[in-house]
């Protein structure tokens, strides 16, 4: 099995798009009208607008409901990108030292799913994700 990509449901599609697009330096690749990629080494992040939901299952999904996940994004510099990113989206908590060796910021895109960039600030941490 191999983890593909992590699906976000948008009621405002080209928005997300262009959120995500500068959050991560990436140019999305538009494969209909109501659905984009943004392809990254690790993973892919799809967006789809609320219509695509029925073409699963009515009501399946919902815009704005998540608080459950965290997308996180491995950076070089969480500060660099905090300064970069301050004021374009809604902030949970500046770069601060998390228990497991990361520093890490928190914020939320235009549907509410928290956003997190970290770095691995220890050398356990930067050991865990190959990072010396």
């Amino acid at each position: 099995m191999k983890f593909a990509s992590i699906r976000l449901i948008a009621s405002d599609v080209e928005g997300m798009v262009g959120f995500y697009e500068t959050v991560t330096g990436q140019r999305a690749e538009w494969l209909a009208p109501v659905f984009a990629e943004i392809v990254m080494p690790s993973a892919t992040l799809a967006i789809g607008s609320a219509e695509t939901v029925a073409l699963f299952k009515e009501g399946s999904a919902e815009p704005s409901a998540n608080r459950t996940a965290i997308i996180e994004f491995m950076v070089d510099d969480v500060d660099a990108e905090f300064d970069r990113l301050k004021g374009k989206a809604e902030l949970v908590h500046e770069p601060k030292m998390m228990p497991w060796g990361n520093r890490s910021m928190q914020f939320r895109d235009p549907e509410g799913t928290i956003v997190a960039l970290f770095m691995p600030a220890t050398d356990a941490a930067r050991k865990r994700f190959g990072v010396l």
